[in-house]
């Protein structure tokens, strides 16, 4: 034979060593994309939590937009905003429970959108609705807001 055997065939243990250093690298990885990930969605709802920065006429021209979108399709109700209940001073707790004053708990662009509704679509009939829309794990999740102004 020209070449070494070990050159052909590695021991069982360096291929052990290469394996393991393999599954560390991707692991490596792994870790760094979630963390990524995770300070993508902390950065997002920082943002979420500020205020828009959008003037009332904004806010009300974009409220008009999305209903009169939904209105062309048919519907009487439209889901126009989903947030993490992390926005929410309780988690979401109050809205869960349909509790009394559940909107004193929102924050930031949630909130926003509910002072829109009282100063401009409750006058004119519409109705909202916060509730959970998702449960990751059996907990409560992602909340979801929708106008309506059907029966």
């Amino acid at each position: 034979m020209s070449r070494n055997i070990d050159d052909l065939i590695p021991s069982a243990k360096k291929i052990q060593q290469e394996a393991a250093l393999k599954e560390a690298e991707k692991a490596e990885q792994y870790a760094r994309l979630a963390a990524a990930a995770e300070a993508e969605k902390r950065a997002l709802i920082e943002r979420l939590a500020r205020p828009s920065g959008k003037s009332e006429e904004e806010k009300v021209q974009l409220a008009s937009t999305i209903i009169q979108r939904a209105v062309r399709n048919g519907l009487t109700e439209v889901q126009v905003y989903r947030f993490p209940n992390s926005l929410c001073t309780d988690k979401g707790r109050a809205i869960n429970q349909q509790e009394r004053g559940w909107e004193n708990t929102l924050t930031g662009i949630p909130k926003e959108i509910f002072q829109l509704w009282t100063d401009y679509l409750q006058p004119r009939g519409y109705r909202i609705s916060y509730q959970i829309i998702d449960y990751p794990g059996g907990v409560p999740g992602d909340v979801g807001i929708t106008i309506a102004w059907g029966d």
